[in-house]
């Protein structure tokens, strides 16, 4: 796959305020224990690994710094010594020091997981794949919600995140899932 310290997992916007309203229902309700387990495996390793916050510039929203949603969901919290990047917008190398924090670790391969699986997921997957990085997105450690449609009706949340992961694979990224990623790495 690539040089095992070459490798940074990237836990994308994990955060609590995904379960106030006015966010909906979501899919893969085992995207935290699979994660989780991801993280687990990072840190057994020693290997890069660099969290993602969602700080929103929007004083009413559930990601904004003053609200308890801006914090990590259990589990998920940094631990001493992890670098925490913050970001305003939906990727996360835009407006944030992420890709110069890669380059200076000698990362040439980003794997990415979190909220959501259509928005900030992909946003990040799109611009990482376009800076360079192999890039590969954990979609069994992503979740993403249910969305009205110009119409008025509802696209299912798993709907959603198979055509986003079907659109990543085809253009930026590998998509794989949590166990697959842990055993590969498990043999470097």
């Amino acid at each position: 796959m690539t040089e095992p310290n070459r490798i940074a997992l990237i836990p994308i916007d994990v955060q609590q305020g995904f379960d106030y309203p006015p966010w909906g229902p979501r899919n893969n309700p085992a995207m935290e224990a699979n994660g989780q387990r991801l993280l687990t495996a990072w840190r057994a390793r020693g290997w890069p690994l660099i969290h993602v916050r969602h700080d929103s510039v929007h004083a009413g929203s559930t990601l904004h710094p003053s609200h308890p949603g801006n914090a990590f969901r259990p589990g998920f919290e940094p631990r001493p010594g992890e670098a925490v990047v913050a970001k305003s917008v939906n990727a996360a190398f835009i407006g944030t020091d992420l890709d110069l924090r890669l380059r200076r670790l000698g990362v040439d391969t980003v794997a990415l997981f979190g909220v959501s699986t259509d928005m900030c997921v992909s946003t990040t997957a799109r611009v990482a794949s376009n800076l360079g990085y192999r890039t590969l997105v954990v979609a069994d450690a992503c979740f993403c919600f249910d969305l009205v449609d110009a119409d008025g009706g509802t696209i299912m949340a798993e709907t959603i995140s198979r055509a986003h992961l079907a659109t990543l694979r085809a253009e930026f990224a590998e998509v794989i899932d949590s166990q697959a990623l842990i055993a590969r790495i498990a043999s470097e």
